[in-house]
């Protein structure tokens, strides 16, 4: 999350980079040799990783594809959970092995870890109340200085909020800080604040779990590309790279993209 999230999975450019499930194991890829992998996430970033409300599943986009990296390597997944605000601090001192969160790759965030390639592209839209009609792109939002704008600390949500939308303050007094992307969602439905930035992957998942509660207005703010992240040196990233690469050249990650962004219901 630090400067992470981007949107509008219609143009969502799920680079979401694509490939036929060959399930047999692949002599082509790194055999890990039955390898723990211990692999951590906020679980509350829909509909990459999260909770289901109705299984209490840890379930998402990310929990697949790692999960099906980690098959195609004979490696075995032990699922952490942690802060978005400690991830990769504590990914970078090697308390888990790789990490993951719709990760935005920065080059800033290159001298603490080291960045799988990408796998995905998003841009950010703002998010607001299924009625809103008093502001419809950020220039209208900014000229009403009564409209506050929910965001999480240190992630690219809320610096786009700063410097695209406002006025490049990050003291600004219509920034509302929330520990959690989860927890800026529910103030937006509660009318706490008016808007929330997500990047397409987050603001689809919400739109199309809760019909009518939610919209995106204005145009994408920037591009983005998610990756994983490890312990700086670490010897999973060239396997996990070229896991990926394959699972984008023979659709599995196309398959996953429609199973996340265009099937799944929330309230299924």
């Amino acid at each position: 999350m630090p400067m992470n999230r981007r949107l509008v999975l219609t143009a969502v450019t799920l680079a979401s980079l694509h490939f036929a499930i060959s399930h047999a194991a692949d002599p082509a890829l790194p055999d890990l040799k039955g390898r723990s992998i211990v692999a951590v996430t906020e679980n509350a970033y829909l509909p990459l990783n999260f909770k289901d409300p109705k299984t209490g599943a840890s379930v998402g986009w990310e929990y697949d594809v790692f999960n099906e990296i980690a098959k195609r390597l004979n490696a075995k997944v032990d699922w952490k959970l942690t802060s978005w605000d400690t991830m990769i601090e504590a990914v970078r001192k090697g308390q888990f092995d790789v990490g993951m969160d719709g990760i935005t790759i920065k080059d800033d965030r290159k001298k603490q870890v080291d960045f799988s390639d990408a796998y995905m592209v998003s841009e950010q839209f703002m998010m607001v109340r299924g009625n809103e009609k008093r502001f419809t792109d950020a220039k209208s939002f900014k000229g009403n200085a009564k409209l506050l704008v929910g965001a999480q600390s240190g992630t690219t949500n809320f610096y786009t909020a700063v410097y695209e939308v406002l006025d490049g303050n990050e003291k600004n007094p219509r920034i509302k800080l929330y520990d959690t992307f989860g927890l800026s969602m529910q103030a937006l439905k509660a009318g706490d604040v008016d808007t929330v930035l997500s990047d397409g992957v987050s603001a689809q998942g919400y739109v199309k779990a809760f019909p009518g509660v939610y919209k995106v207005v204005g145009q994408p703010m920037g591009r983005e590309e998610f990756g994983f992240i490890f312990k700086p040196g670490s010897d999973l990233v060239k396997p996990v790279n070229a896991a990926l690469k394959q699972l984008k050249a023979d659709g599995t990650l196309k398959k996953f993209d429609q199973k996340w962004f265009v099937d799944y219901k929330l309230n299924q």
